[in-house]
């Protein structure tokens, strides 16, 4: 059965999950290699149990690596500052089959963050709210 909020006297729906995940005091080598990064967001992608269905990278000179692997589901990114041992991820999953929360944890160990915060927010369907020209902020 699908989550379900409250805004307002309307319930909502959730259709996924957005984890927004900082990543700090990380060994600056493992942040500033390509190859490295890349395969952590497709080990990460299967255990959130996602389908990946592409991946693109790049490296920046002098360092940092910014990559996104995109799955059925939704997405995986990250940006990487090495000179300052942090990284920037999301991981945006719908379904209920996705375990996005368990993605993150698998790339805090991996990254071996010393220290990270986690922020998740439902994705809700609106679409009734919407049809009436109504708008929320949150």
């Amino acid at each position: 059965m699908p989550t379900v909020d409250r805004l307002g006297n309307r319930y909502l729906e959730a259709l996924g999950a957005h984890c927004i995940l900082e990543l700090y005091e990380c060994p600056s080598h493992l942040l500033d290699d390509r190859h490295f990064v890349e395969k952590a967001l497709r080990e990460a992608a299967k255990v959130a149990e996602s389908t990946l269905l592409s991946e693109v990278s790049h490296q920046f000179t002098p360092q940092g690596v910014t990559a996104l692997v995109l799955l059925a589901e939704s997405h995986i990114s990250i940006h990487t500052w090495p000179e300052a041992n942090y990284a920037a991820v999301d991981v945006f999953t719908c379904g209920e089959q996705t375990r996005p929360q368990e993605a993150c944890e698998y790339l805090v160990q991996t990254f071996r963050a010393g220290n990270h915060l986690l922020l998740q927010l439902p994705r809700h369907k609106l679409s009734a709210a919407i049809a009436n020209g109504e708008h929320y902020h949150i």
